[in-house]
């Protein structure tokens, strides 16, 4: 599919969405005219965008500890793929997944106080950055083990196959899980059982700190994907348009039963692989070159030259974006931390209790 066959689709396409920016963490019907749509999405990317860009600052100034994988750079796929997701869909993620929680609607407020490690937040401070959860927005996880979230995920779709259930269950991971047995065997039984699974690959081309030329001998992971039996192609994943009508077509082919399908997301992550990480097998003129192809500018540039973003316009979403990440620092700084009676609490059976 070419990026203009895929913006085209884009626009004409509307299924059920969930949204960060103004409706952070209430499921909301997608705009039905083009113009709106694509303010929803530039909207999203910009949340995404602040928070992990306020997450730097936090960190720096020791509110937040321990790792911290940042996703500025590829805000075009979480939001992309979302906006193809119904809410009955469930969403599985990777150690990088304040993005993709973020743009599956999750609270902006208990996303940032479970990087604070806070009670309020949504996996009640026991996981921070690497493992975001929210059952309600059917978020079944961060994952901190490279390829960790693909056997749940493939566990999940065969559990609403049996129910008969027509929902799609979304698995990101990266190109380095790639290389885990893991995604192979995944990907066997899924195609196997013709899963209702869409397999969503965010190619960085850095995996961790190896770039995928040094690591794969086949560096297209589309075709290695498609030898499974399953379609798979590849998209422009700084588009997050083109992210949106690929995802589109995928779950309505999955939803129609044809089993899992595969997308090779294109994209780049601007800062290093994490805030521990001094990023020096990467030259500095490559990470500019992708700076030129920044999604939140791709979507909003000719947005301008359409008349469809003005200045106003612009600074309003970044004024609600900014004010939103506010708002959950100061909800994060001023929650609780979990009692000290607490601790134990889902580690330890109580004695004489039935486990």
């Amino acid at each position: 599919m070419s990026a203009s066959t895929a913006r085209a689709e884009g626009k004409a396409r509307s299924p059920a969405r969930r949204g960060t920016g103004g409706r952070v963490g209430k499921a909301a019907a997608r705009d039905t005219d083009a113009s709106g749509h694509r303010l929803s999405l530039l909207r999203d990317m910009l949340v995404i965008r602040r928070f992990e860009e306020r997450c730097v600052e936090l960190y720096s100034g020791t509110k937040i500890r321990g790792f911290v994988h940042l996703y500025i750079g590829e805000e075009a796929v979480a939001v992309g793929v979302n906006a193809a997701l119904c809410e009955e869909d469930a969403v599985v993620s990777t150690y990088r997944e304040h993005g993709h929680a973020l743009a599956r609607g999750v609270p902006v407020d208990a996303v940032m106080a479970e990087m604070y490690g806070k009670a309020t937040g949504c996996s009640h401070g026991h996981g921070g950055s690497m493992h975001l959860f929210d059952a309600q927005h059917r978020f079944y996880g961060g994952n901190a083990i490279v390829a960790g979230g693909l056997p749940l995920a493939a566990g999940l779709a065969l559990a609403d196959r049996m129910r008969a259930n027509n929902r799609v269950t979304c698995c990101f991971f990266g190109d380095g899980a790639f290389a885990e047995g893991e995604f192979h065997e995944t990907a066997n039984l899924a195609a196997l059982w013709r899963l209702p699974l869409l397999l969503v690959c965010e190619n960085n081309l850095y995996a961790m700190g190896t770039s995928l030329a040094r690591e794969h001998a086949q560096t297209n992971l589309a075709m290695r994907a498609a030898s499974y039996g399953m379609p798979a192609w590849t998209v422009d994943g700084m588009d997050v348009l083109a992210v949106e009508a690929a995802a589109v077509r995928a779950a309505e082919s999955i939803r129609a039963d044809s089993g899992p399908h595969f997308l090779e997301a294109q994209t780049y992550r601007f800062r290093a692989h994490s805030m521990y990480d001094p990023d020096r097998y990467r030259p500095k003129s490559e990470i500019e070159r992708w700076k030129e192809r920044d999604p939140i500018q791709a979507l909003a540039e000719p947005m301008r030259s359409e008349g469809d973003l003005d200045d106003r316009t612009m600074r309003q979403l970044e004024q609600d974006a900014h004010d939103a990440v506010e708002q959950a620092v100061r909800s994060a700084e001023d929650a609780p931390l979990e009692p000290v009676a607490d601790l134990l609490r889902c580690v330890t059976t109580a004695p004489g209790s039935t486990p």
